[in-house]
């Protein structure tokens, strides 16, 4: 893989030119060190100050409790994503199945246990993640706007679920850039592996890599990573795909079975099936840890495991319930920072990437909705609510709003006359699923299992998420807690009205959403960008605002490859022409620029 990845990069990694713009960031990513070496010696000498207190004995601190983390300057980064999980693993205190990976990741890192993505679904959670900013200030609140998580095209793709609504792509504000091409232009290399489901088709710049082979080791001798990994083996759909596979736990084991499932035999199977592939993606993480031991990298990059939103059952993914939302997430520190430490603050989403770029020793974009949780662009204080929405969800609308602090759960309903329960063709391929459609329709759910599908929903919800961790005990006619209430429903307010949340849901505005951002439903495209030059200085522009351009400096007779290096400035370049493409998110690339190096016009 890694003599391959090299190879794809052609001429394009390996001409003159290409060496002299990454000597350039070379020397950029020195500055970014030195400023960040800086920024750590003064934290650490607070630290010290604060941890002698004058005096001699006990001055100094064990590097693995220590305030300040001890990673390199510039550490490597490893995100490893699974899929539709809620926090069923041993470190999260159910042992149904052993997790030797993740228990090991949690002994010697920090087990972080109020994690909560923006929606129970993975295409707006995964829009936050790249952005930092919240779905509905994306326009990328419905699951899903189009086929962006897979390289068709919407003429190839098939209808939409919904006739009447055409694919689009959410359109951020001009001045977004995702979280890959952040770090590129600070000399990181960047690789995803591979799920591209951001609401929004990526552009040329946002990786170094982004495939079923993409890996660290396509990067330079030395130079930093930033590396994602998709683990989709625990996502839903493996409860029907992997249903004749042999089990990864005893054929009888006993199970957990939340209070809104039944206890069948067709139930029980589906539980252990979702168990079986936590074992299955314990292993997959393992293999992935073991390629950075022996590439001796551990100790030089932080490893970050989490899951996309909460689990893969009914009543689970989609919902605004903690069973939808809780993404447990454990982090391992260079030397073992906090090795064994539980976390319990309040992180959102949209706090990833700011968080991703402090570890990094970067300076979040000001746009950035969350606040980094670590390292040194650690902001205060720590947030009191986490945020989420439901809108639409393939082919049904739900429409509800979530404010939780680090008890109570608010969810607000904005149409009280749809029912719960949404009939999704994609989820009723689950048995389970099937089965409670049964006992529904049998009348033998029990009275917490019916709940679900209730015709009306109320105007508000309150629940108390230590005494009742299931959210089945409407607490909002409650008199008692009409204090919580009142907070939670006006932080919802707050919130909604700082989103610019129209607070409607339906199909009416969703079309309204995509004419606001798509006039006459036709989609933008980017314009093609002017190549000029002063000498060896290559200088690319577009006049769309917000553009991303990425460009390759080619030799004659070679032709474009995979890896398109991130115009940032004027670039010093040596070659036979140079090809350079401008995408701003949500909008048409441009087409592609072509001139030779020395010649007058742009082709």
């Amino acid at each position: 893989m890694h003599s391959g990845a090299q190879k794809d990069r052609g001429s394009i990694a390996g001409d003159a030119s290409d060496r002299r713009v990454l000597r350039r960031r070379l020397g950029d990513m020195l500055l970014a060190r030195i400023r960040y070496l800086l920024s750590y010696l003064a934290a650490l000498l607070a630290s010290l100050v604060v941890a002698c207190g004058g005096a001699g004995e006990g001055a100094w601190q064990d590097r693995s409790t220590s305030e300040v983390p001890p990673w390199p300057e510039r550490p490597n980064i490893l995100w490893l994503v699974a899929e539709d999980l809620s926090p069923v693993i041993p470190p999260f205190g159910d042992d149904t199945v052993e997790t030797p990976t993740l228990s090991r990741l949690a002994e010697e890192g920090v087990r972080y246990t109020n994690v909560f993505s923006p929606s129970g679904v993975c295409a707006p959670s995964r829009a936050a993640l790249a952005t930092g900013l919240y779905p509905v200030q994306l326009n990328a609140q419905h699951m899903r706007t189009g086929p962006w998580a897979s390289p068709r095209h919407p003429e190839d793709a098939g209808p939409s679920r919904i006739p009447e609504l055409p694919y689009y792509e959410a359109v951020p504000p001009p001045d977004v850039r995702m979280h890959g091409e952040i770090l590129r232009r600070a000399g990181y290399y960047t690789s995803n592996n591979a799920k591209d489901d951001y609401q929004f088709r990526k552009p040329v710049t946002a990786w170094d890599a982004s495939s079923q082979e993409a890996h660290w080791r396509g990067r330079a001798p030395g130079q930093p990573f930033f590396s994602i990994f998709n683990l989709g083996l625990t996502h839903e759909s493996q409860i029907w795909a992997r249903a004749e596979q042999p089990l990864l736990l005893d054929e009888d084991a006993d199970v957990p079975i939340p209070p809104y499932l039944p206890r069948t035999e067709v139930a029980v199977r589906d539980v252990r099936r979702m168990y079986s592939n936590v074992v299955e993606m314990d292993r997959r993480a393992g293999e992935i840890l073991s390629q950075l031991e022996e590439d001796g990298l551990l100790e030089e990059t932080i490893v970050v495991w989490y899951t996309d939103h909460g689990g893969p059952l009914p009543r689970q993914k989609r919902l605004l319930y903690d069973s939808g939302l809780r993404s447990p997430m454990i982090v391992r520190y260079p030397g073992r920072w906090r090795a064994g430490e539980t976390d319990d603050q309040l992180i959102s989403f949209v706090d990833f990437k700011p968080t991703l770029l402090s570890m990094a020793g970067l300076e979040p974009p000001r746009y950035v909705a969350g606040r980094a949780f670590v390292g040194p662009g650690e902001t205060t204080p720590k947030r009191r609510f986490i945020h989420a929405a439901a809108d639409r969800f393939d082919e049904a609308y739900d429409g509800s709003r979530a404010v939780r602090d680090g008890r109570f759960k608010y969810i607000r309903h904005l149409d009280t006359e749809r029912p719960y329960y949404l009939p999704l063709a994609y989820r009723e391929q689950m048995p389970i699923m099937q089965e409670l459609l049964r006992l529904r329709d049998a009348g033998e759910l029990d009275a917490v299992q019916a709940q679900w599908f209730r015709e009306q929903r109320p105007a508000e919800e309150l629940f108390d998420t230590d005494a009742d961790p299931h959210e089945v005990d409407n607490l909002a006619g409650d008199p008692t807690y009409a204090e919580t209430l009142a907070e939670l429903r006006a932080e919802c307010d707050r919130w909604m009205t700082e989103m610019g949340d129209p607070g409607s849901s339906g199909l009416e505005a969703e079309l309204e959403l995509v004419e606001s951002i798509w006039p006459g439903l036709e989609q933008p495209r980017t314009a093609s960008p002017t190549v000029t030059w002063s000498g060896q200085e290559l200088r690319l522009d577009s006049s769309t605002p917000g553009a991303s351009i990425g460009y390759q400096v080619l030799e004659q007779g070679s032709e474009p490859g995979p890896t398109w290096q991130v115009y940032d400035g004027s670039e010093r370049v040596e070659g036979y022409e140079v090809v350079a493409v401008a995408h701003r998110l949500g909008y048409l690339p441009s087409e592609t620029t072509t001139r030779r190096l020395g010649s007058e016009e742009s082709e």
